[in-house]
């Protein structure tokens, strides 16, 4: 089977005086449709800046990212913001939600930004919210939704394109462990209901148990754990 997404020997650099700071070290890593990864890492560990690559949002100083076979850093600036806005949804640990947009226009904003009409972008917008359970809820403002319920509109906006894949930043850090577990369930649910990878990176060791493969970022290098779901052998990014 063909990889959805891969990197390959993936390294990230950066100055910082008369020190080069190596992030991330030859990482190698592959992810198919459908499939629900978390990386595990310690603050500071490179997991972000790896999210930032795979999203296109930041550039490797080698390597590769291919999507579907095609290297995402052969495209131009145009085609790389095509590719954010039609193949990837983004979650973070702080929701950034617009706080001035009610919860269907925060999600139906990347249909928007992708120039469907507003009729058909604000129905859309309603069946991914009521999919997570915020049908009642379309007209309130971040402000006026509990932590989990604007988790819940991020995953939405982040679903609301279909997207082939999900990039996630924390996204139960800033959540108690009863919200967590909320999301931990979500998360399941939608990649029963759309086949939508998943690429979750976290310190939280309970919700990466509940995903398929588990991979840990250890000071710029990545290697498989044993599966949540398998017996799967330790492989390392050499």
């Amino acid at each position: 089977m063909s990889s959805l997404l891969e990197c390959i020997n993936l390294s990230k650099q950066y100055q910082e005086g008369e020190s080069q700071i190596e992030v991330l070290k030859q990482v190698n890593f592959e992810l198919q449709v459908g499939q629900q990864v978390a990386i595990l890492g310690n603050s500071g560990s490179g997991k972000s800046t790896l999210l930032h690559i795979l999203g296109a949002l930041d550039n490797p100083t080698s390597g590769q990212v291919l999507f579907k076979g095609e290297d995402i850093f052969k495209f131009n600036r145009k085609q790389q913001a095509a590719f954010r806005n039609r193949q990837l949804g983004f979650v973070y640990q702080l929701h950034h939600l617009l706080p001035e947009f009610s919860a269907l226009e925060n999600v139906a904003m990347p249909l928007l930004i992708g120039k469907l009409d507003k009729k058909s972008a604000t129905t859309r917008a309603t069946e991914i919210l009521d999919r997570v359970g915020l049908s009642h809820r379309l007209s309130h403002k971040p402000s006026q939704l509990s932590g989990g319920e604007r988790q819940r509109v991020a995953f939405a906006r982040a679903l609301v394109t279909n997207p082939a894949i999900v990039l996630a930043d924390e996204p139960t850090g800033n959540l108690d462990d009863k919200t967590g577990e909320t999301i931990y369930q979500l998360i399941g649910e939608l990649r029963q209901d759309f086949n939508t990878s998943f690429v979750v990176v976290t310190h939280d060791r309970q919700l990466a148990a509940k995903l398929d493969t588990v991979w840990e970022l250890t000071s710029g290098t990545l290697r498989q754990q044993v599966s949540s779901r398998s017996e799967t052998a330790v492989v390392t990014n050499v």
